[in-house]
């Protein structure tokens, strides 16, 4: 009896046990339903929202809180203050909210707001809607929450806005009251700025009434295409008149983190198709800037979305939209909004980068507010690749300039480390450069230390595992560590949490014995692998490949006969020595890293050329 009470007491402390080891990598879900009437003449918006919010966390909700970005466009507002006092403000805003007059402001008013019925107690505080609950959200349940609301568009400074620089009416972006993300970290009700999003994956059903002469496109599937017409009809069909001057579209998105729409009278709307891959929508205002290079911009788009699903895994809507608006490129869910007056290398540029972050925020949608290096970073660096194929650059090291970029910011007195948030940095050129420059070098160097066919199975890999889960940091380096079979932890702390730079030398080359004693030191306070690439005289070259003891292993060369793989280098030790077989007569150069894998601070003590350099010494 006794063995039966203990087995039933270890059972029920076993079930305990599991109900509350509860996995952090669960996904809360929402469904928007909204309908939206605009009014062109003053630039103001009427609005109804229904939303159905699933709780899946283990954690009792008390309190939800909604996005209202539109507010930061007002004199006085955070967005405001912070570009009025950084030392480097973006060029786009700085004074300009405090100079807003009524007319020319955002802002987004909540009318009425229930939850399940009920009134709910809720503060307006800058741009966030702070609502207490008149009941908790439990674990695993759903409640609904509706809401009417009315919003000014602002003049166009940042993102958001109206009557943008090329003259575009609308560009329709974080326009909507939107409920913050609540994952393993809790809250993420951080103020409009002007930085990054971070969003819950939802589902859109979005109707959007408007002057019947204006054409939309953005996020989501036109549901009635043969009513607006303006392209999306099917062909021969004659779309419907609207009712007293307006129009509704009706869009619907699923599996989306945000919704956008862009609206002008004056578009053009064309498509191209990408092969086993999505249709791809242009609008923009076609005229002697234009169009020329927006005609040559899909077939390169095509080729773009081709080279991306082939390399870095494929992209899983049936849509993307390229539209022209918004005040330089900026990414939203299934589309993007783009100046579109540019040189044609400029228009192609700026699309294939935001079409990359239809991959790294659009459906991985990691937090980058928090992690922005793994959005940019990752966008620039696929972006650099595929420029290169499609406009045939020619360039071995497509990343160069994103370490050039990089290195900047190492050699300057700003640098902070990756791991700060989006919205903290001192400066916009810190910002930038280890968002995006830092980001990118972050998978160019991660390519050098795991082998280039290992790198591209592991970001497929990555991408496929990962999509629609919001992944961070340690979930990236896990896959690439399980593809590599390589231990990278070290990797990513160094180069996502300190500023410890990456500095290798040739101390020495000595003769001894009728053999080549090399000495290389390491001077920077960030250990690498190291890759020596030796010339001899009479044509032949040897790479002499140093693996770090951390990585526990060391990388696969595809052509390896050329390769000789030496002890590991502990990376407490400020140098490490090996010999070369034969007299260093037979040595024409050496050098560290030829094709430049790691961002070295320091190149000039890199590489050793007998012609030039006095280092050799010959011993008894």
């Amino acid at each position: 009896m006794k063995i039966k009470i203990a087995m039933i007491t270890l059972l029920g402390y076993m079930a305990a046990f599991a109900s509350t080891a509860q996995t952090d990598r669960w996904q809360q879900a929402i469904k928007y339903e909204m309908e939206i009437d605009m009014n062109v003449e003053n630039h103001q918006f009427t609005g109804k929202q229904k939303v159905k919010y699933t709780n899946n966390s283990p954690d009792t909700l008390k309190k939800v809180f909604y996005h209202l970005y539109f507010n930061a466009f007002q004199p006085n507002s955070m967005m405001d203050v912070r570009s009025r006092t950084i030392m480097d403000a973006d060029r786009r805003v700085g004074g300009r909210i405090a100079e807003l007059s009524t007319g020319e402001i955002g802002y987004q008013k909540i009318k009425t707001l229930k939850q399940d019925g009920k009134n709910v107690k809720y503060e307006v505080v800058g741009t966030i809607l702070e609502v207490e609950l008149s009941k908790p959200i439990m674990p695993n349940s759903t409640v609904d929450f509706t809401m009417e609301f009315e919003g000014q568009v602002p003049v166009q400074i940042r993102r958001s806005g109206r009557d943008n620089e090329e003259g575009i009416a609308y560009s329709m972006a974080q326009w909507y009251p939107k409920m913050a993300e609540y994952d393993y970290q809790g809250w993420h009700s951080n103020p409009y700025i002007g930085r990054e999003f971070h969003g819950v994956w939802g589902d859109f059903d979005v109707k959007i009434t408007i002057d019947k002469d204006y054409i939309l496109g953005g996020t989501g599937y036109v549901q009635n295409p043969n009513e607006v017409g303006h392209g999306y009809q099917k062909a021969g069909v004659k779309p419907a008149k609207g009712k007293d001057g307006k129009q509704t579209w009706h869009f619907k998105a699923p599996k989306v983190i945000d919704f956008m729409w862009a609206a002008d009278p004056d578009f053009t709307h064309e498509t191209a198709q990408v092969p086993n891959g999505p249709t791809l929508h242009f609008l923009y205002q076609k005229n002697e800037k234009t169009a020329e290079n927006w005609e040559k911009l899909k077939g390169y788009t095509v080729k773009a979305f081709e080279y991306a699903n082939k390399t870095f895994g494929k992209y899983p809507y049936e849509q993307f939209s390229v539209i022209q608006g918004g005040d330089g490129g900026m990414e939203y869910p299934m589309s993007t909004l783009i100046t579109g007056e540019r040189s044609l290398p400029s228009l192609v540029g700026v699309t294939v980068h935001e079409m990359f972050h239809s991959w790294y925020q659009g459906v991985l949608a990691t937090n980058e507010s928090l992690y922005e290096w793994m959005d940019e970073g990752f966008t620039s660096f696929a972006s650099s690749e595929t420029m290169n194929v499609i406009m045939e650059q020619g360039e071995q090291n497509p990343q160069a300039g994103n370490y050039r970029g990089y290195l900047s910011l190492a050699k300057s007195e700003y640098e902070e480390p990756m791991s700060t948030h989006a919205d903290h940095y001192h400066t916009n050129f810190a910002y930038g450069r280890a968002a995006y420059s830092k980001g990118a070098t972050f998978l160019g160097q991660l390519r050098y230390i795991v082998g280039e066919d290992v790198f591209y199975k592991g970001m497929r890999r990555y991408f496929n595992e990962w999509k629609f889960k919001h992944p961070n940091p340690n979930d990236f380096i896990r896959i690439m560590e399980k593809e590599s079979g390589l231990e990278l932890d070290w990797y990513k702390e160094y180069w996502v949490y300190t500023t410890k730079t990456i500095d290798y030398g040739i101390k020495s080359v000595l003769e001894s014995d009728g053999k080549t004693v090399v000495t290389l030191e390491k001077i920077g306070k960030m250990p690498m692998p190291v890759e020596v690439t030796v010339n001899f005289k009479d044509g032949s070259t040897k790479l002499y490949y140093i693996p770090l003891r951390i990585m526990r292993g060391e990388k696969k060369f595809s052509d390896s006969k050329n390769v000789k793989v030496l002890n590991d280098w502990p990376w407490v030790y400020p140098t490490y020595t090996f010999e070369i077989e034969g007299s260093a007569a037979d040595i024409q150069s050496m050098v560290i890293d030829k094709d430049n894998g790691t961002a070295d601070v320091e190149e000039g003590n890199n590489s050793f050329d007998r012609e030039k350099h006095l280092k050799v010494t010959f011993e008894e």
